[in-house]
């Protein structure tokens, strides 16, 4: 693990150097490990590790290349993460999503075009047929946040955000909605985000936003104390 831990950083930092920018071809295996003075096996696991963190791209029969290092890319793994998390350390994510995502509102507030906003009110349309079924529910909620967020232009900030908000966390939360006779509110507080952005009033498509992932975060401790309950 040591050398397989040595041969990431070296390949790190050739890459971090602008040795190997993005799209670049790796020497060959040989080549790469006498390069960086280590053994072939070392390199072979660095490459391995490097490529499930989508670093790099092993082309069978062509060789391997640095990705395109971009934000949604590297990040993509964030999402299965999330998943993957107890459930009090839902809670912690919860709380990141309250950090960042009404800022970000308040921003696509001033950047959405016309376009982008007929987009969102179809979305908020199809959450308000679908009000009593969650599964739609999920998916509309997830279009309607990444539709919000992407207008920002800030791909880091979006490809976070799209991983942060787990499918397990969302569907706990509109089950429990449905389940509260609360869906309808909720939707309300998606349409209350959209009249913010559609005004183009930042400092209200802020507070909007806050108040909706509030809601959310306040039902998910719901389900989570519900679910420590029966066990």
């Amino acid at each position: 693990m040591a050398l397989t831990d040595d041969a990431i950083a070296k390949i790190r930092g050739m890459i971090q150097s602008g040795e190997l920018p993005p799209g670049a071809r790796l020497p060959p295996e040989p080549q790469l490990a006498a390069q960086i003075g280590l053994s072939r096996s070392g390199v072979r696991e660095a490459v391995k590790v490097l490529e499930s963190a989508r670093v790099l791209d092993v082309r069978r029969g062509d060789g391997t290349y640095v990705t395109s290092l971009g934000p949604r890319l590297l990040l993509e793994g964030l999402g299965v993460a999330v998943e993957l998390l107890r459930d009090d350390t839902l809670l912690e994510v919860m709380e990141v999503r309250r950090m960042l995502e009404p800022v970000a509102t308040g921003v696509a507030a001033l950047r959405m075009t016309d376009a982008q906003l007929d987009e969102l009110a179809r979305i908020l349309e199809d959450m308000r047929a679908s009000a009593d079924d969650a599964e739609k529910l999920i998916q509309f909620d997830t279009a309607f946040h990444h539709t919000v967020i992407a207008t920002t232009g800030n791909e880091t900030l979006t490809s976070l955000l799209d991983g942060l908000s787990s499918r397990t966390v969302r569907a706990r939360v509109w089950r429990g909605l449905i389940e509260g006779n609360a869906a309808h509110t909720t939707i309300d507080e998606h349409r209350a985000i959209y009249l913010a952005l559609r005004s183009r009033d930042q400092l209200l498509a802020q507070a909007s936003a806050l108040v909706h992932v509030n809601t959310s975060e306040a039902w998910l401790r719901t389900a989570l104390a519900a679910t420590a309950a029966d066990a």
